[in-house]
């Protein structure tokens, strides 16, 4: 038996190295975008249109030059090479105007470089980011988002600040880690105040802990804000403890990758079929059904209770209940999509939209409220 529960819309080397050989490309950019619109999203697709408005700047000389009509090829290689090649006079420019910003204030080369900020953005509700997270925000020169920093978060940028996406999907990376340390560098080294936005907390399978090595490894100042990560966050929202005296002495996250795109999770199994252990799972959709078999196989119950939730916090949330041994076949059919953050234990059923018997209805409709009321 399964519950969905659906949320709707409720409101509408060194940097010259590395520029160096982003610019070996070669590549000619076309003279403007022709984009499709997409179902609404709180997040920041990679073709959206969205997207597109907040980074305006990189492709505004292009389109004021020229017109016509001339479609982004779906290769993402392509597209990846394409966007750089569109990006890197404007951010050649900004790293100028950077330095030349940096002698006026600062009496030259004087002056150190500047800070690196690795800011977590929580699970997507803009009302969850920490003070300091803000400030930091409205203060960025340049700001690095990842595809799961809510628009919501992006409009508390401030006005003069510069968006650069680098999102990374499943078999598409609009920047290549080493791009996005690169990145970091160039514009710390020119005394720019950088903001690594990150979905979640930076260093929860946020891989902020690699680009702190390189830039610490670099002289560069890095400072850690941390954001509120999406166990945390979607548990609070569902009114699951994830830690329940007499129920789940312990919390593990997950992580639900798999070696080379195989459908195997990245963990062993048999150390996870711990049921006084609530299980958080990261980025597991495509690994869930091999997850869900290991850990039956190892002893936790098939009846466990757990839930998976799409796009969590926000008003597009989209929640599966279903015990352990149909959770898979309930995600496929109502076709979640990543983001997707799954609970497996028994503290599930102590959320007050946990079905407790099979005569109820499987479908709800929640409105997000302070009183998370069930209509």
């Amino acid at each position: 038996m399964a519950l969905v529960s659906r949320i709707p819309s409720i409101s509408p080397s060194s940097g010259a190295t590395q520029l160096r050989k982003i610019k070996s490309f070669g590549l000619k950019p076309v003279s403007c975008i022709n984009y499709v619109s997409q179902s609404s999203s709180p997040f920041t697709e990679k073709h959206s249109i969205e997207r597109y408005q907040r980074d305006n700047w990189i492709y505004k000389n292009e389109l004021e030059e020229k017109s016509g009509s001339c479609p982004i090829l779906p290769d993402p290689s392509y597209v990846r090479d394409y966007d750089i090649a569109l990006q890197l006079p404007e951010l050649k420019k900004m790293l100028r105007v950077l330095k030349e910003k940096r002698k006026s204030e600062g009496g030259g080369d004087k002056r150190g470089p500047g800070n690196v900020y690795l800011v977590g953005t929580g699970p997507g509700d803009p009302e969850l980011l920490t003070l300091k997270a803000l400030r930091v925000i409205q203060n960025a020169d340049l700001l690095l988002y990842d595809r799961l920093v809510s628009n919501e978060v992006l409009d508390l940028v401030g006005p003069d600040a510069r968006l650069l996406y680098v999102g990374k999907t499943a078999g598409y990376h609009s920047r290549t880690q080493e791009e996005i340390h690169e990145l970091l560098l160039s514009f710390a080294e020119a005394g720019a105040n950088v903001v690594r936005l990150k979905g979640g907390d930076p260093l929860v399978f946020g891989r902020g802990g690699e680009e702190m090595d390189f830039l610490q490894q670099q002289g560069i100042q890095v400072k850690v804000i941390p954001g509120i990560t999406a166990a945390s966050g979607i548990s609070a929202e569902l009114g699951i403890p994830l830690t329940h005296r007499g129920v789940a002495n312990s919390v593990r996250f997950l992580t639900g990758h798999s070696r080379k795109g195989g459908t195997d999770p990245l963990f062993v199994a048999e150390n996870a079929a711990d049921p006084d252990c609530t299980l958080v799972v990261y980025m597991g959709l495509s690994t869930l059904p091999s997850l869900a078999s290991k850990l039956i196989h190892h002893g936790l119950p098939t009846d466990t209770p757990a839930v998976a939730i799409e796009r969590g916090t926000t008003p597009q949330q989209r929640m599966v209940f279903a015990e352990l041994k149909n959770l898979a076949g309930d995600i496929a059919s109502n076709q979640l999509v990543s983001p997707t953050l799954i609970i497996i234990g028994k503290v599930v059923a102590l959320s007050p939209l946990w079905p407790h018997s099979a005569e109820e209805n499987p479908i709800l409709v929640e409105t997000r409220s302070s009183t998370n009321t069930v209509q």
